[in-house]
């Protein structure tokens, strides 16, 4: 193996790319089916002169271009240490365990690289053993899973409950062994040394790369702010992939949120503290404090569900088609809960107080105090509303409820936790320019001045793919659209036989569309919710003409390569909704700054989602597909242009007709 020579300097580490990228480089010689590709050379180059100049560069890198081996080719090659960080799972972990194994091979230049996610996912040894020392721990079942958990603690080297393959995803115990940022006591842990986030941390302080997700990149954002808890060394630059999924986790990291999980977790660990007979509650003080905050929340969330129901502007707003498990609220509509919430204050102040009174109290119980105090300083915050910057809102998920607080506009928190941080960023992502322009991403990220690169799809669209836009639709805001819909994604499989993703805006469309396809097709259908994402995938993968129905967690982030996936189907444009909480704070947001929202964030955000969902059709060259959008709206309204202009270029059809002819001798349309 020939080594990449290390060259130094701002001229040196371009021409090292160059030749890395080269038709008779190391990547061409380690790589049997690597092919050469402009728009990876030239990304790739982009992302070396923003590392060596330190500046941002947003990179718009089309299906096909190779953007991963793009960006990590300079990382490695400029000696600094680099942080990546992806929207999902998967791009995470092809990352780290394929296209890193492999560069590491090629390029024949020594580095290292650290995989971190985030703490919930990994053991705490601490909370563990307090908790394995309970008589009572729940159901046989739970007893039989923490057996499978001891056993594993004893040899695990990482803590990491990936490794658990047999743990279901929703044991109930999980949450109290896990190492959340929360109920971390940091140094004065008498496990600190050994403890499976500290040695991740001190890997990743020794490595070249580390490879992180939006999520614990936002996280780990958010508690530097403030308390103990982070995670993620200092590094040089960073690569932010997925870009378009920036502003929203950021929106739900930075928020401010107290829910009745939040508060059952905060007494369960109480009374287990209590009961474990580590310190003596002399006069009970303690005890009564922590049932009064048991019961004050009981009534506080009881009033506010209340609240959400009785209230004239709540009914409105669902009413008018806000969703029924996030409702905006404003200043005087939860009045009634006001003076629950205060007496929840108070008996949060309570068990602070009594804490407070015990001599030398464990670590582990003034960590219970200062839970308590961070509670309820997010409880007053939430109750008084008066921040104008934040949007408030009350959200159900299951049995519990949330009072939740979200910034409106995320663009400074990403240039000072995010932008500011690094000495040279790359956002990147196949979709993040609209109308031809980053003005909107830019926008909406508080990026200021920056490079910039688009580079087009390595595909051949034209002979690969066929957009099919339906004639006759009815518009998806009266009643017969389902049932149109439903008979076209029927006449469309029956063409495509199967091989389908039909991807809806709304679980609603789901349910009404999905009993009407199911009792015609005859192909298999899988249906979202039927099974957890990863084993709906392996199915769809694994079984011919399969047919998924599925909403927005399928949208990004999969990747099925072949005939298994020939057809997509979206029944809508993608717009959000503008009952939604936080879309409807900030369209008023840009109509009081003189702008237009719809245009201004409902169209350019629908583009990029829209293009998401696309994207999933074509991801390889040898890949044939058709794609079909069954709302008018894309030809007959005038905004419809924004999103034709932005679809790849593939023939379009409006003869069903021709959706048989291209799969069956590959003829275009005429």
């Amino acid at each position: 193996m020939r080594e990449v020579p290390a060259l130094s300097g701002q001229a040196g580490v371009a021409a090292s790319v160059e030749q890395v990228f080269a038709d008779d480089g190391p990547l061409a010689r380690a790589v049997p089916e690597f092919e050469p590709r402009p728009g990876q050379r030239a990304m790739a180059d982009a992302v070396a002169r923003a590392f060596a100049d330190g500046r941002v560069l947003i990179a718009e890198a089309g299906t096909g271009t190779g953007k991963t081996l793009a960006y990590l080719v300079p990382a490695i090659l400029s000696r600094q240490r680099v942080l990546v960080s992806t929207g999902t799972k998967n791009l995470q972990e092809q990352i780290f365990y394929k296209d890193l194994p492999l560069l590491e091979q090629a390029l024949g230049v020594p580095f290292s690289a650290t995989y971190m996610k985030g703490r919930g996912n990994y053991l705490c040894l601490h909370r563990f053993g307090e908790f394995a020392a309970d008589p009572d721990l729940g159901s046989p079942a739970d007893r039989v899973y923490l057996r499978m958990v001891e056993e594993w603690a004893l040899e695990t080297a990482t803590g990491d409950r990936a490794e658990l393959e047999d743990l279901p995803e929703d044991v109930g115990f999980w949450k109290s062994i896990s190492a959340t940022a929360e109920e971390c006591l940091g140094t004065k842990c008498p496990e600190y040394d050994e403890c499976f986030v500290t040695r991740m941390r001190r890997r990743a302080a020794e490595s070249d790369l580390i490879v992180v997700n939006h999520h614990l990149l936002c996280a780990d954002a958010a508690v530097r702010r403030g308390a103990y808890g982070e995670v993620i060394p200092d590094c040089a630059c960073a690569v932010i992939d997925e870009a378009h999924q920036l502003e929203e986790v950021v929106t739900q990291y930075f928020g401010v949120s107290v829910s009745s999980f939040r508060v059952e977790d905060f007494v369960r660990d109480a009374e287990r503290l209590l009961a474990g007979g580590t310190f003596v509650d002399d006069d009970g003080a303690l005890g009564r404090a922590i049932n009064g905050v048991e019961d004050r929340a009981r009534v506080f969330f009881s009033t506010l569900a209340v609240a959400r129901m009785e209230h004239q502007p709540l009914a409105q707003a669902l009413a008018s088609g806000g969703s029924d498990d996030r409702v905006r609220v404003r200043p005087g509509m939860l009045d009634p809960a006001v003076e629950p919430g205060g007496d929840l204050v108070q008996a949060l102040e309570d068990v602070a107080s009594a804490i407070a009174a015990i001599d030398e109290a464990p670590e582990d119980v003034a960590a219970i105090a200062a839970r308590a105090i961070v509670m309820r300083d997010d409880l007053r915050f939430l109750l008084r509303m008066s921040d104008a910057d934040y949007v408030f809102y009350v959200e159900w998920r299951g049995r519990g409820l949330f009072l939740r607080a979200a910034p409106i506009e995320v663009a400074g928190i990403v240039r000072e936790t995010l932008l500011d941080r690094f000495s040279a960023t790359v956002l990147t992502s196949a979709t993040l320019s609209v109308d031809g322009s980053f003005d909107y991403v830019r926008g909406r990220l508080g990026v200021g001045a920056a490079s910039e690169v688009r580079l087009p799809s390595e595909f051949d669209f034209r002979s690969q793919a066929l957009l099919y836009l339906p004639p006759g639709m009815p518009s998806p805001k009266r009643p017969d659209f389902a049932e149109a819909a439903a008979r076209q994604i029927i006449a469309i499989l029956q063409r495509s036989r199967g091989r389908a993703f039909v991807l809806f805006t709304s679980y609603a469309m789901l349910r009404t569309v999905q009993p009407v396809v199911t009792s015609v097709l005859q192909y298999p259908v899988l249906v979202q919710g039927s099974a957890p994402r990863s084993a709906l995938l392996r199915q769809f993968r694994t079984t011919p003409h399969a047919v998924l129905l599925a909403t927005s967690s399928f949208w990004q982030g999969v990747d099925v390569v072949g005939e298994a996936l020939s057809c997509v189907i979206i029944d809508r444009l993608p717009f959000a909704s503008p009952a939604d909480p936080v879309v409807s704070a900030r369209l008023e947001a840009i109509s009081e700054r003189g702008g237009d929202g719809f245009a201004d964030l409902q169209v350019p955000l629908a583009v990029l989602t829209l293009l998401q969902g696309i994207g999933r059709l074509i991801r390889h060259r040898q890949d044939r597909g058709v794609l079909a959008i069954l709302d008018p709206r894309i030809r007959t309204m005038a905004y419809g242009r924004r999103f034709l202009a932005s679809l790849p270029p593939a023939p379009v059809t409006g003869d069903i007709t021709d959706i048989g002819r291209f799969f069956t001798d590959g003829a275009e349309p005429d």
